[in-house]
C-alpha cells in the first residue's frame, strides 16, 4: 500500500481532497448470519479483472464484469490502470486479488458450503460512490437470485 507520503505532493493532496468528499455509510440492522459451513461465498473485487473476451474497463467505468466460478487465472486479464497501481502481488498469486483458490479450499475442507456460480469486479479508484449505485443494487440482486450468503469485497 502506497502511503500519502510517498507520493508526488500533487497525487497526496488529490488523494486527500477525494478522501475529504467521500460520505459516511449509515449502519444497517444487524442479523444473525447462516453458519459458515453453510454458506455460498461469492467474490466482489475492485481490481479491474476480466475475461479475456470481456471489454477492457476504461477510466472512471461503473459498469462492473462477471466471473464464473470455474473460472482459470489464465483466463483472467486486468485492465485496472493507475499510476500507483503495483501489478507484481497479482502476477505472483491472483488469489490476493481473487481469492478463488482459497475459496474452493475451504469448499473442499468443509469450512464454506460453496463457491458462487458467479463473481462481480468492478474498477477501482472510484471517487463518486453515488455513481456505482445503479450497478450495486444490480449485483446485488444478481446475489440474491444465486442464493450467495456471504459476498467477499476485496479492495485493490
Amino acid at each position: 500500500m502506497v502511503r500519502l507520503s510517498d507520493l508526488n505532493a500533487v497525487e497526496a493532496e488529490h488523494m486527500r481532497m477525494r478522501a475529504s468528499e467521500m460520505q459516511p455509510v449509515a449502519p444497517a440492522p444487524w442479523i444473525t448470519p447462516k453458519a459458515l459451513k453453510d454458506c455460498t461465498v461469492a467474490i466482489i473485487s475492485t481490481a479491474g479483472l476480466h475475461r479475456r473476451g470481456d471489454a477492457p474497463f476504461k477510466v472512471g467505468a461503473i459498469d462492473y464484469r462477471l466471473i464464473p466460478g470455474d473460472a482459470k487465472f489464465s483466463d483472467l486479464v486486468v485492465s485496472h490502470i493507475s499510476t500507483n497501481f503495483d501489478r507484481s502481488a497479482y502476477q505472483e498469486d491472483p488469489n490476493i486479488w481473487f481469492p478463488l483458490d482459497r475459496l474452493r479450499e475451504m469448499t473442499a475442507d468443509g469450512e464454506i458450503g460453496g463457491v458462487s456460480s458467479w463473481h462481480y469486479t468492478f474498477m477501482g479508484a472510484q471517487p463518486n460512490h453515488e455513481a456505482l449505485s445503479m450497478a450495486g443494487e444490480e449485483v446485488g440482486r444478481l446475489l440474491a437470485e444465486d442464493e450467495v450468503d456471504l459476498a467477499l469485497l476485496v479492495p485493490v
